[in-house]
């Protein structure tokens, strides 16, 4: 007789990901008993009545896998026969109610831009940092020299390249700054009057790699609402923090693992996720709304189909690739949602969220390469 074990392992993308090398950080892993005293003869029918295990990644790039163990060997369950799916019974993670259900307001388009412009400041500062390093010697040659002379503004005079560069470094600040003033009235507005909630229910129970038949019932529809659009997606939810630390054993008060940061006490909460998107996951919320109006893009998502609006029931095509259920404990959390995504005249887009609870497929789900996202709000890709 022997024990049936779960492993989870979890390599998962930090806040902008496409600056790390996948290979070079720790796989966090976690393994936890769930059957004692087993005859090798049951291990099989066990397992039937257990969600497959899925790998999605690989071991040389981010990975979220979970497998099970019998006598210290990874056993393959792929060949199992199970008859139905399973649908998990856990608790929905507080990560999930307090950032991910209810109404989501779009957030100003300049965030994104002034990121953008602000690269190209950032070029243009280095740029003239090396000219005027090397504009001596380019003098020595008999080359003229550009913008090396002084404009006097008042009583002082200042570089003439100085005019060019500051003004391109201070502006992002404040067009930002102008942003989060205009972020902060349209969440004050629609505050005063929020709509009523969709009424969103299903036909059958949810299952990865089936199609979705879902009713959505819109009991209110102010004049400045146009196109209404319904789609689902999935993806993976930061891990917690503690349990990440715990998993490659060490305490949350020693130095953080490559790929985290440390605690940021003002922004981020025990058990709601990892602790690296900090403040700039979104821009500035309103301080009445516990998790806020903007709803942050999980660092890993995958969209299923999309759909007009209508009164009648709606097939939503399954995302793309392999997916298990919804998974939800602290080290992996499978998630899926509905999104409901109405344009508005003015104030941008607006957003009604609802996590679905969705059953595992009868068979492992593999994924070969997990499709990543920076996390900040503005690179949603609704």
């Amino acid at each position: 007789m022997g024990q049936i074990k779960l492993e989870q392992r979890v390599r998962y993308p930090p806040f902008e990901p496409g600056r790390f090398a996948p290979e070079t950080l720790p796989i966090a892993t976690s393994i936890t008993e769930i059957a004692a005293n087993v005859e090798p003869s049951d291990v099989v029918d066990y397992l039937s009545k257990q969600p497959p295990s899925f790998q999605l990644g690989t071991e040389n790039n981010w990975l979220v896998e979970q497998r099970y163990i019998f006598e210290n060997e990874v056993f393959d369950d792929s060949n199992i026969k199970r008859t139905n799916e399973y649908v998990e019974d856990r608790e929905i993670p507080r990560i999930v109610k307090r950032h991910r259900q209810g109404w989501y307001l779009t957030p100003n388009p300049v965030h994104k831009a002034v990121r953008q412009f602000m690269s190209f400041s950032v070029v243009v500062l280095l740029l003239s940092l090396a000219y005027l390093f090397i504009e001596p010697v380019l003098s020595s040659m008999g080359v003229p020299s550009v913008g090396t002379g002084t404009v006097r503004i008042g009583l002082l005079d200042y570089p003439t390249l100085a005019i060019v560069v500051v003004p391109l470094l201070f502006a992002p600040l404040l067009f930002r700054v102008a942003a989060n003033f205009v972020d902060l009235v349209s969440q004050r507005k629609f505050l005063n009057s929020a709509p009523t909630d969709p009424v969103i229910y299903f036909e059958g129970v949810p299952t990865a790699g089936q199609p979705l038949q879902v009713n959505v019932d819109i009991k209110e529809r102010p004049e400045n609402w146009k196109a209404i659009e319904v789609m689902w997606r999935v993806g993976i939810l930061s891990p917690a923090r503690e349990e990440v630390f715990a998993a490659l054993g060490r305490s949350t008060a020693s130095q953080p693992p490559p790929g985290l940061t440390t605690s940021l006490p003002h922004h981020w909460e025990i058990g709601l996720d990892d602790g690296t998107g900090g403040g700039e996951e979104s821009p500035m919320e309103h301080h009445e709304v516990k998790g806020g109006l903007f709803l942050r893009p999980m660092r890993v998502m995958d969209f299923g189909g999309r759909k007009p609006w209508v009164t009648e029931t709606m097939e939503l095509e399954s995302p793309p690739n392999q997916w298990p259920g919804t998974v939800s404990t602290s080290l992996i959390r499978i998630h899926w949602e509905i999104i409901i995504r109405i344009e508005r005249k003015k104030g941008g887009s607006l957003m009604y969220v609802q996590p679905v609870t969705v059953a595992h497929p009868t068979e492992p789900a593999k994924i070969f390469a997990l499709p990543t996202n920076d996390g900040r709000t503005e690179s949603n890709q609704l």
